[in-house]
């Protein structure tokens, strides 16, 4: 389980859906130089037949650099290799903590905006992801709950509700609900890349 799309960094090692070691930092920078070590310090040096990395959205850098340590872990190890939504394990771990609620989710987006989403009591997707200014944000998160490292502000912004402040942890991801992992290996970058190919069309998303 490799999670680094935020400014969080973190990975963690189950076995039959037990945890049996992990790590978690909160680095901001960093994540390419620390990343493998922690794979590396995990028992077995983190060796698994199943390979579950965050998909974003994150940082471009972020969800670039655990994809591509995934990728190469599956390859050397003949692992699987799924994804999942890190906002998805957001409102997963907000359920834990307060019960089966809806929860809205919101994290640190690009450019001064926020990456935002719904989740139902099942913790399915209710609303779809998007990057909105803050004041957009605030408006369209509708759920009383509200986790993620940007929740605090949000709640204030809107005036009620509840802050859960949190960053994705590799080391909740038993907590996701069936379903939630992705077949289909490619960044959920939430917002389209900053660079543009020469006559401003912008890169693909998929890595």
């Amino acid at each position: 389980m490799i999670d680094s799309a935020t400014d969080a960094c973190s990975v963690a090692l189950f076995d039959d859906g037990a945890m049996i070691a992990g790590a978690f930092r909160l680095l901001g920078r960093g994540h390419a130089e620390a990343l493998v070590p922690m794979i590396a310090a995990l028992p077995g040096r983190g060796k698994a037949e199943h390979i579950v990395v965050s998909l974003g959205p994150g940082s471009f850098t972020g969800v670039r650099v655990g994809l591509a340590a995934a990728r190469a872990l599956a390859l050397a190890w003949g692992a699987s290799l799924a994804g999942y939504s890190s906002l998805a394990l957001v409102a997963a771990m907000a359920r834990e903590k307060h019960g089966n609620v809806p929860v809205g989710v919101t994290m640190t987006g690009g450019h001064g905006e926020w990456f935002v989403q719904g989740f139902d009591a099942q913790g399915l997707s209710s609303r779809d992801l998007a990057s909105l200014r803050p004041d957009a944000a605030s408006e369209e998160t509708r759920e009383d709950l509200v986790a993620g490292n940007q929740s605090e502000a949000l709640v204030a912004a809107r005036g009620h509700g509840t802050a859960m402040p949190a960053w994705p942890d590799a080391r909740a991801f038993h907590r996701l609900p069936p379903g939630a992992l992705i077949a289909d290996v490619r960044p959920l970058y939430g917002r389209a890349p900053d660079a543009r190919l020469p006559g401003g069309t912008a890169p693909a998303s998929a890595a």
